[in-house]
């Protein structure tokens, strides 16, 4: 019996938007005429959507902030002498380059010898002088 990963579960029984409101039109269409949905119930849950939207919305906002502010702290570093770790050790260099093409900043460094290190994560730099 095979079992499918978390991601992949949990990608598929995200709600949207959509989908909500598909929810609370059926609450509306399926409801007793004789007990039908309160106001204050009706524009309650219609405020908790608009809220868990404007909620997402701010999310990827701030995840688009966090990744260009990482990005603009990368170039700076750009002929700046760093200390950091890579997959060999410790190495201390010139930053020389820096590379966007995973999504997310790697530097390429110089060392002293003159070996140029690439795809160095903006994580593993443990000082700047």
């Amino acid at each position: 019996m095979a079992i499918d990963s978390t991601a992949a579960a949990s990608a598929s029984t995200q709600l949207g938007m959509q989908d909500l409101l598909k929810v609370l039109l059926a609450q509306l269409t399926n409801q007793n005429p004789l007990k039908p949905m309160e106001n204050q119930d009706f524009i309650g849950q219609i405020a908790q959507f608009s809220s868990l939207e404007q909620s997402r919305q701010t999310y990827a906002k701030l995840d688009q902030l966090v990744t260009l502010q990482s990005t603009l702290q990368s170039v700076g570093l750009i002929g700046k002498t760093v200390d950091a770790q890579s997959p060999t050790g410790s190495i201390t260099g010139t930053v020389t380059a820096l590379s966007l093409a995973s999504g997310t900043p790697t530097l390429s460094i110089r060392t002293s010898s003159g070996s140029v290190v690439n795809d160095v994560s903006l994580g593993s730099v443990s000082a700047i002088r």
